[in-house]
């Protein structure tokens, strides 16, 4: 049988996990064979307006893959959750989202929509109106918000990956990687779904695996480092945000532009700035003051935001102001020869 929460988020504050407890009572969902299919569903009317797709899409590092895939009213995700694999599909209807997870972390799936869609997250101290361009973008989308998904080790794996090559190798070797040593979406997840590997089946991939998908051995070696100290990294989660940043830079293989990157997924960091990002202070500087700047320039133009400056970003990246595209693109580097 499948468990049905109904609720309406905090309009009507109703703890969701105390709705779930109730449900809980109903019983157990069959098994299909492909480990723990407990199904958690829910109702939630948010507060605000709420653009699902852009809030969502920190997760998609790149787009449609193993762990998140679009659809025309919301998404479908995967998570490695304290309890176990979890699929989650989300879908907006009208002023209502439907959610319903699958697997052994479904009920915490669930207990987190709220903070996953930027409940908590509150953009009415953001006063952008000394850039025109700023304010618009922000009228323009007053549904977005900086979701909160509480997965610290499972952020920092992708992000490592992510390390000084370009977005496509990353992406893919993150991918090859998630579908050999993953497993299988729980539920009736879209084909080719998986579940990240834990920590363990991070630490436990052979040196040559991460050899034949393009990962070199420093990087390799930074998240096999993390994966031996994940159960502290999660317990970060109940800390402020630059708590766990400081946290996470004291890992070897591990900079400011790395726990940004985690920081702004896992905590909602709405302070987050990926320093030493190849495009990011070129793209803040042509969008604020018309010319690309650099880092140090970029982090005194986000000054005056300072404690919402990832919220800035946001904005900055839905104007679709861009870098100028001037000389070759960086060359792809290929690990798998040498």
């Amino acid at each position: 049988m499948t468990f049905v929460q109904q609720g309406i988020g905090k309009a009507l504050e109703i703890p969701p996990v105390a709705l779930r407890t109730v449900a809980e009572a109903l019983g157990d969902a069959p098994d299909n064979g492909r480990g723990d299919e407990r199904c958690v569903s829910t109702v939630y009317r948010p507060r605000h307006p709420l653009d699902l797709r852009e809030v969502l899409s920190p997760l998609a590092r790149g787009g449609d893959g193993p762990g998140f895939r679009r659809m025309s009213d919301g998404a479908w995700a995967t998570f490695r959750a304290p309890d176990g694999p979890v699929t989650l599909r989300i879908s907006a209807h009208g002023e209502e989202v439907h959610a319903t997870a699958w697997g052994a972390g479904a009920a915490w799936a669930i207990d987190g929509l709220p903070e996953l869609l930027g409940d908590s997250d509150d953009w009415s101290a953001l006063d952008v109106s000394a850039s025109p361009l700023l304010t618009e973008v922000l009228r323009r989308n007053p549904g977005i918000r900086l979701s909160r998904n509480r997965r610290v080790f499972e952020m920092l794996v992708p992000s490592i990956i992510e390390q000084k090559v370009t977005c496509t190798e990353a992406w893919r070797s993150w991918r090859l990687l998630v579908r050999r040593h993953g497993t299988p979406a729980p539920g009736p997840a879209p084909d080719g779904m998986w579940v990240a590997p834990d920590a363990s089946g991070w630490r436990h991939i052979p040196s040559w695996e991460w050899h034949a998908v393009g990962v070199g051995p420093q990087r390799a070696q930074a998240v096999v480092r993390a994966s031996r100290v994940a159960d502290a990294l999660e317990r970060t989660i109940a800390e402020p945000p630059e708590t766990a940043s400081s946290r996470l830079q004291s890992l070897p293989g591990v900079g400011a532009w790395t726990a940004a990157e985690v920081t702004a997924r896992s905590h909602g960091d709405p302070d987050a700035v990926s320093v030493g990002d190849f495009h990011l202070a070129a793209s803040v500087g042509t969008a604020i003051v018309g010319e690309p700047v650099d880092d140090d320039a970029m982090l005194e133009l986000l000054e005056p935001w300072s404690g919402q400056r990832q919220r800035v970003l946001r904005l900055v990246a839905l104007s679709g102001i861009r870098k100028p595209r001037r000389g070759p693109r960086i060359t792809r580097q290929d690990h798998r020869w040498h």
